[in-house]
């Protein structure tokens, strides 16, 4: 007889039981894995018999058969017992007489039990996993949000610094500095504490470049820019770049979480991102003592209306408890005077500083330098430089606004740019409050927009005049720039309309300092409208126009009264009219 294997009665109980599909499988390769097994040892015993030789066959050889046979046998043995270990999934009977409590590895021997307990170890497991997680991305956010203002971090920082690379360094650089920029050297490298700051001024002023040049100097060591939007969406992604934020959109918490962290608006986003600001500023300043200096770009470009104003006062509350901890000190840039007013309501340690446009002296050794760089950049001879009287000339038609300058310096003819560059301003300012005698009542409101301005901007050209006529007499300096100016009270008489003041703010025609002076927003519009002020008929024109207003507004006011089949003779009392005992009084 062949050796065989002594296979218990319970292994085929078990392969019969109903199970589920996978604990079937699983035990069919084990029967077959035996059944197998035991194939190949009958059949090796089989030519084991057939082959065997005469009694003169050598008995130790075939001793030696028997034996690795034997120990083949105690192999697969074995490996049929390994195999006969339960592999049911929990809850499912398993393991050897078919009464285990089902698993790998039998807890208690209730099944049910197994089952539920491993489910709790498995979801603690989670749990814990998940609870380590999130504190390691709560601790990653606010390093992330800490190398933002490491220096050189900034964005920022490689324009200016692109910038202040590419220019070529004058004879008279150093007066190209102006008297503002130490303090605002002070206040971006931390050094001023306990304020936050409002940089008010006219477009082109030199604000932002300021900044940026304060940056420069101290490597943007602490110091980060982020520049508002009219959408604010978009200032929230803006935000989110300025301080390496990316407002849990990054998180791999999604499976725990019911509501998209952007669901609340940009609002909220916002003030997540503030609140993480603010711990890292607590952690810097414990090891810096310095606070952290986050500069809002043009907060002009927000909307006036509730939603730019709401955005505004949820930064100017931060300002004020982050300046009175002395953590961080925030810095806001504007053109318009809107948000002073605004800032100004609740505003305890703000301070506010003005920028104005270069005096006379300054504008000259800035156009001069200007014009070297652009000559030197050209490979251009540097004895080809105007004189004095040429850039006199020019910059008393431009004055010190620093884009101008620049502009002025680029040009082969400077004096003959400068007049293009009021022209062009004529007639950019011609298209915005143009006058129109004869117009049509659907464009009244435009043009009394238009008149009231004119009104304004006229009194502007009778007092640059009045000090042309002083300079003439040796009263004034002509060494200096001249703009002239009225106060806010006297501007909202002149244009008898106190919400086209703003407008013309918006629209860069006037400026509003925060002495709450109003004045031409540059040289150039002063010019501009000097031109057309001064041209024949223009009072005349002015005067028609406002006419033309007043009397479309009458005939908005007027009634008609027509009536029919009134014969001759006829007489109709208008007591009765307009007291109500005529059908026509329904009419009114």
């Amino acid at each position: 007889m062949p050796p065989s294997f002594n296979l218990s009665s319970t292994l085929f109980k078990q392969s019969v039981r109903v199970r589920p599909l996978r604990s079937l499988h699983i035990q069919h390769e084990v029967i077959s894995h035996h059944r197998s097994g035991r194939v190949l040892l009958n059949t090796q015993w089989q030519r084991h018999q057939s082959t065997q030789a005469p009694k003169e066959t050598n008995e130790d050889t075939l001793q030696k058969k028997v034996s690795e046979l034997s120990e083949e046998k105690k192999k697969l043995e074995k490996e049929y017992e390994m195999l006969q270990l339960p592999v049911s999934i929990p809850g499912t009977p398993g393991g050897q007489g078919g009464t285990g409590g089902g698993g790998l590895f039998s807890l208690t021997g209730q099944p049910l039990f197994d089952a539920a307990l491993t489910t709790v170890i498995g979801l603690g497991i989670v749990f814990m996993g998940g609870i380590a997680y999130l504190e390691w991305y709560k601790w990653n956010v606010l390093n992330k949000i800490e190398k933002a203002f490491e220096p050189g971090y900034d964005p920022a920082l490689e324009i200016a610094s692109h910038a202040n690379a590419s220019s070529v360094p004058g004879v008279d650089e150093e007066h190209l500095r102006r008297k503002e920029q130490d303090l605002v050297d002070r206040i971006i490298s931390g050094q001023e504490k306990g304020h936050y700051y409002l940089l008010l001024g006219q477009k082109g002023a030199g604000k932002t470049t300021m900044v940026y040049d304060a940056m420069v100097k101290c490597n943007a060591d602490g110091v980060s820019i982020c520049d508002a939007h009219p959408d604010l969406e978009v200032f929230r992604l803006r935000l989110g770049k300025t301080l390496n934020f990316e407002f849990n959109e990054d998180s791999q918490t999604g499976l725990f979480q019911r509501r998209d962290p952007r669901e609340g608006g940009p609002g909220l986003d916002i003030e997540r991102a503030l609140n993480k600001l603010e711990k890292v500023a607590l952690r810097r300043a414990r090891k810096t003592g310095r606070p952290l200096v986050l500069v809002f770009n043009n907060v002009h470009f927000f909307q006036h209306t509730d939603e730019g104003r709401n955005i505004l006062l949820q930064l100017q509350q931060r300002a004020e408890s982050w300046a009175e901890s002395r953590i961080a000190t925030l810095v806001f840039s504007s053109d318009d005077f809107w948000p002073f007013l605004e800032l100004r309501k609740s505003a305890s340690r703000m301070l506010t500083l003005s920028i104005y446009d270069l005096e006379k002296n300054e504008a000259m050794m800035a156009a001069r330098r200007l014009r070297r760089n652009f000559l030197h950049s050209y490979k251009r001879d540097i004895k080809t430089l105007e004189d004095r009287e040429t850039f006199d000339e020019a910059i008393s038609i431009i004055g010190g606004r620093l884009s101008a300058l620049s502009k002025l310096a680029k040009m082969d003819d400077m004096v003959k740019a400068a007049h293009e560059m009021v022209s062009r301003e004529k007639g950019w300012l011609l298209s915005q409050i143009g006058l129109i005698e004869d117009h049509d009542d659907d464009v009244m409101d435009e043009q009394k927009w238009s008149s009231c301005s004119w009104l304004l901007l006229r009194k502007f050209v009778q007092l640059y005049k009045e000090h042309e006529e002083k300079v003439a007499n040796g009263e004034e300096d002509p060494g200096k720039f001249y703009l002239p100016s009225v106060s806010f009270e006297e501007a909202r008489q002149l244009m008898t309309r106190t919400d086209f003041i703003e407008d013309l703010d918006k629209n860069n025609i006037v400026a509003i300092d925060v002495n709450f002076n109003v004045h031409p927003d540059s040289m150039i519009i002063l010019q501009a409208a000097k031109e057309v002020v001064e041209r024949d008929g223009f009072d005349e024109m002015l005067d028609n126009v406002r006419d033309r207003v007043d009397e479309i507004e009458s005939l908005h006011r007027t009634r008609e009264l027509t009536f029919k089949d009134v014969s001759k003779g006829d007489r109709i009392r208008l007591s009765d009219l307009f007291m109500g005992r005529h059908p026509l009084a329904n009419m009114f």
